[in-house]
């Protein structure tokens, strides 16, 4: 029997993630779109045109507007929908899942008004068991070209982690499995906030050095902050920390990065969000993280700067003084 995948999410990443699993022999796939319009692009041009433009869509994707359909028979969900749309979304489907289908969220971000993780959000609106998160430095543009690529699949379930690992791996796409199911979507949430930081670094025209500086101390403040949560601290050295954190904070396809740039330009965040068709995670995530931290009481320097950026609308170039002038201190990794 053919092993069928619903993805359920028609953006950049939902869609990849189709390309990727549907060459392979045995496999099944329908991606759901949840707006007619896109839909009938998608079925006309076999090309997602808004988030990947010149990748065309195999006949073998099946794609579709009704959920029922999407889901029926299926051995896994995949959720591609950004968690800030995810509640709502899944409010919507939710009549349509069986409760003892698995699902693979692929969101990277928190839920501002709960900070619920994107697996917490299923299970709370879906009522299903087993979940696993897929995250890592894998940014769709490459994926869905066939770039090598390597990712954690995250489960406290095992059994559905090597699952994934087994039937998402290819000879370009390299999954491991990790039971660090907090660490690794705390890693992806919270990579995005320094990605913000990196980009108003490029937008202030600093240099390699600051950069280099910034991931450091970033990845050291995103260890501690997720391990204040739960997280197991290696976690945020591997590919669903560090990994996650040098691509998006480098790359010319890290919208979060984008967002930073435009900001150390001078630009104002609202005209920013307002031309970006993709959403940057970051935005919101900051706001969470740094009120989360703030009643913690966990020290979290580059996210208190950026939330001053983005919501007090704080001049960058100061943002950055401030960091540098802080009072000197030993380097510790956890500090």
């Amino acid at each position: 029997m053919p092993t069928k995948f619903a993805i359920l999410g028609d953006g950049a990443w939902g869609t990849a993630i189709a390309l990727l699993l549907a060459p392979v022999e045995g496999h099944r796939v329908s991606l759901w779109s949840a707006r007619e319009e896109n839909a009938r692009l998608l079925r006309e041009r076999r090309e997602n045109v808004t988030f990947l433009p010149g990748v065309p869509i195999p006949s073998t994707i099946e794609l579709t507007t009704d959920v029922r359909e999407a889901v029926a028979d299926a051995d896994l969900c995949v959720s591609a929908v950004p968690t800030v749309y995810l509640r709502a979304t899944l409010q919507k489907v939710t009549p349509t899942l069986r409760a003892d289908l698995p699902v693979l969220s692929l969101a990277k971000g928190l839920e501002n008004e709960t900070f619920l993780r994107p697996t917490e959000i299923l299970r709370e609106v879906l009522g299903v068991e087993r979940t696993a998160t897929l995250s890592g430095p894998s940014h769709a543009e490459e994926v869905s070209r066939g770039l090598p690529t390597s990712v954690v699949a995250a489960s406290a379930d095992f059994d559905l982690a090597r699952w994934i690992q087994q039937r998402f791996s290819t000879e370009r796409f390299r999954v491991y499995t990790n039971q660090d199911v907090v660490g690794v979507e705390l890693g992806g949430a919270l990579k995005n906030v320094i990605a913000i930081a990196a980009g108003i670094s490029d937008g202030l025209s600093f240099g390699d050095n600051t950069k280099s500086a910034l991931l450091t101390r970033g990845v050291a403040e995103m260890a501690r902050f997720g391990a204040a949560l739960g997280a197991e601290h290696e976690t945020f050295f591997g590919l669903a920390g560090i990994g996650d954190l040098i691509t998006t904070c480098i790359s010319r396809h890290g919208r979060n990065r984008h967002v930073g740039e435009r900001l150390g330009r001078g630009e104002k965040l609202a005209d920013i969000l307002s031309h970006m068709k993709m959403v940057a995670e970051g935005v919101y995530t900051t706001r969470s993280v740094y009120f989360r931290a703030e009643k913690m009481g966990i020290d979290m320097p580059i996210t208190r700067e950026v939330y001053r950026v983005l919501y007090e609308d704080k001049d960058p170039r100061t943002a950055v003084s401030d960091l540098m002038l802080r009072e000197p201190k030993r380097e510790r990794m956890t500090s």
